[in-house]
């Protein structure tokens, strides 16, 4: 176990210095070239050497900063010519350099040295500028990666730990998670209380308190006391295993956008090449000032240089899905990303969405006689050797002890509900059709979900409302939602209709459709779809795996990835790491700024690009304005590009 830390450590650091002696060699040119232009400029060389003299002494100088600072571009526009991929950004800075050292073999025009050694130099700082960003929006994902454990504490007959590898650790081991440690298998506590960091994982940076019998999920940090867990799957299928999974994967699904910028850098750059080209000799056919041309033509290759878009574009993306994920939004790549900006309609599953997903008592109304403990006292009674949902949910609201000694000839009537004798009584809870088999009309009740209706030797006693609670972020979900220009919101379930209306209503939900089967849900879907925009897109999200066939029909899907099934996580293109819904509406606003961000660098690396070349072409802009047009424009849309990694929790 201890050569695998030094291990990890050792590679983290080779990056490091990597980037570290790029900008030390930068440094060091930028220096040198100081130097040069500063002797260059105050009459120093051409004292020294007289002329042309200094020509060549200045030839000879500025080429110093410019190799230490481009060798590697050269090297690999070199390589490049030789695999027949030319045209790039390497190559079209290599051209545009050289070129102008070249001008030294024209007498007839000013040398052009400081000007090459300038554009290699601040491309090279722009290309540093934009490593340091792309580390920068790597953050939140690089400590994502990080939350994989490199081992699990395993105690060992004689009371002592053996660390081993999560991958070696079986189903069913008790592991043991000391305090300042990271869970490194989904489980269950059996022993311990502790507080959890989940933040890396949800982005909540509230602990979570947890006590034994609580589930608990790979990736946390164990932050107070010392837990023991029993592992309920292997490392391969836990929570930490799926994130990494994703992350891993995201960079791989290419948007629309970055696909195009791909292609239009492709056929961009060999038309620009040739478009100096014809500008160098056709300038100089036509007028015999050769020199002026082929600056002329050099500086359009340095102005051309698609490197904001190609660096910008996929940053921003990137920038996007990293901002989304420090907020516990996993998007799977960078199409989900801007097709989730486009969403005009969220389709929402019910039960464990919108809802908690558990049963609760909402109601309980007594008839004369009794109370609403002691009614509650019978029902549980009558339903204490029963773990159906509805019985676990009676006995909790209850809270009190149950003498099951009181119970007998206790007989679960399937689809109606439960008979038993208690204290030498006869009594029946149920449903209404089993109220109806005893011949006594069910009364109405005004509260919506599951009634149970309590008979006590054929007496009606009351009833008891069961009902899946709303989630208490839900009805601010929709809001958000509506805020963030989302037109239209729709309900399906499988519940009754009654219940369905009542939560709609609750929540504000636009749409319900109620009592559906799984099929039902995907038929429902596509008649959505159908309704639609041309433009618009679609989302559903949904948490059970019930609704992986729903999740996949979508234009995009979205899963709670907590609580959530495997099937629903694997089926959707966005999670939800904490199954909160209202980053629903924040992961709609991220993409939705994401996308302008691309657009604004878009038009604006266009925009100046297109007027630079048009001053260069009839003779305006020199060499130094290239620098800005390339370098510059760069910087500015990298800069812009970064502001897609900045989010914000409320």
């Amino acid at each position: 176990m201890a050569a695998a830390e030094p291990k990890k450590k050792k590679k983290k650091r080779k990056k490091k210095e990597s980037l570290e002696h790029k900008r030390n060699r930068i440094l060091v040119a930028l220096g040198t070239f100081t130097v040069v232009y500063a002797l260059d400029e105050l009459g120093t060389l051409a004292a020294a050497f007289g002329t042309p003299g200094d020509i060549y002494a200045s030839f000879v100088l500025f080429l110093v900063p410019f190799l230490i600072a481009g060798y590697d571009v050269l090297q690999k526009a070199f390589n490049n010519i030789r695999r027949g991929k030319a045209f790039d950004e390497s190559f079209l800075m290599a051209v545009a350099t050289i070129g102008a050292f070249a001008m030294v073999l024209f007498p007839d025009t000013d040398p052009h040295m400081a000007e090459g050694a300038a554009v290699m130099l601040f491309y090279q700082v722009g290309e540093l500028f934009q490593a340091y960003a792309v580390g920068k929006s790597r953050k939140s994902i690089s400590a994502m990666m990080d939350i994989a454990p490199d081992y699990a504490n395993v105690e060992q007959p004689d009371g002592t730990l053996e660390q081993i590898f999560p991958d070696d650790i079986a189903v069913g081991t008790v592991i043991v998670v000391k305090p300042g440690e990271r869970v490194p298998i989904d489980g269950v506590i059996v022993e311990g209380e502790t507080q959890l960091d989940t933040a890396a994982l949800t982005g909540e940076s509230v602990p979570r308190p947890a006590k034994t019998g609580d589930d608990i999920i790979s990736g946390c940090i164990n932050m107070t006391g010392l837990i023991h867990v029993r592992t309920t799957k292997p490392f391969g299928e836990s929570t930490v295993a799926r994130v990494l999974e994703l992350v891993e994967n995201a960079s791989e699904k290419k948007a629309r956008t970055e696909n195009f910028i791909t292609r239009f850098a492709r056929v961009y750059t060999p038309a620009v090449t040739g478009a100096a080209a014809v500008l160098a000799l056709g300038g100089g056919l036509v007028t015999g000032a050769w020199s002026d041309w082929i600056l002329r033509g050099l500086t359009f290759l340095v102005v051309s240089c698609p490197c904001a878009l190609v660096i910008s574009v996929p940053l921003s993306f990137f920038g996007g899905i990293g901002g989304a994920s420090k907020l516990g939004v996993l998007i799977k790549g960078s199409n989900y990303l801007e097709t989730l900006a486009d969403v005009d309609t969220v389709v929402f599953d019910k039960t464990g969405t919108l809802t908690n997903g558990t049963f609760s008592v909402v109601a309980v109304h007594p008839e004369a006689g009794y109370t609403e403990q002691s009614l509650l006292e019978v029902a549980a009674l009558a339903e204490s050797f029963s773990d159906h949902p509805i019985a676990r949910s009676i006995r909790a609201a209850y809270q009190g002890e149950l003498d099951q000694n009181r119970v007998s000839d206790s007989a679960n009537v399937a689809g109606h509900g439960f008979t038993a004798t208690i204290d030498g009584k006869h009594v029946v809870v149920g449903n209404a059709k089993m109220l109806a088999a005893a011949g006594i009309d069910a009364p109405n009740c005004e509260v919506a979900g599951t009634i149970l209706h309590v008979l006590v030797d054929d007496t009606y006693a009351g009833h008891i409302v069961i009902a899946d609670t709303v989630k208490a972020d839900a009805e601010q979900t929709i809001r958000d939602l509506h805020t963030a220009g989302i037109n239209r919101t729709v309900m399906l379930t499988g519940d009754i209709q009654k219940v369905a209306d009542h939560v709609a209503q609750e929540l504000g939900v636009d749409e319900v459709h109620a009592e559906l089967l799984p099929g039902d849900k995907v038929a429902r879907l596509e008649r959505l779809l159908g309704e639609k925009g041309k433009d618009d897109c679609l989302a559903f999200v949904g948490d059970g795996i019930n609704d992986a066939p729903v999740l996949s029909r979508a234009d995009i899907g979205i899963a709670m990835g907590a609580m959530g099934s495997d099937a629903a996580i694997e089926a959707a293109d966005v999670v939800l790491m904490d199954d909160d819904p209202m980053k629903i509406a924040k992961g709609i606003q991220i993409s939705r700024k994401c996308l302008r961000i691309v657009y604004e660098n878009i038009v604006f690396s266009l925009g100046v690009k297109l007027t630079c070349l048009l001053l260069v072409a009839i003779g305006i802009a020199n060499m130094w304005m290239g620098i800005f047009a390339d370098v510059g424009v760069m910087v500015l849309a990298v800069l812009n590009a970064i502001r897609a990694l900045r989010t914000s929790k409320n």
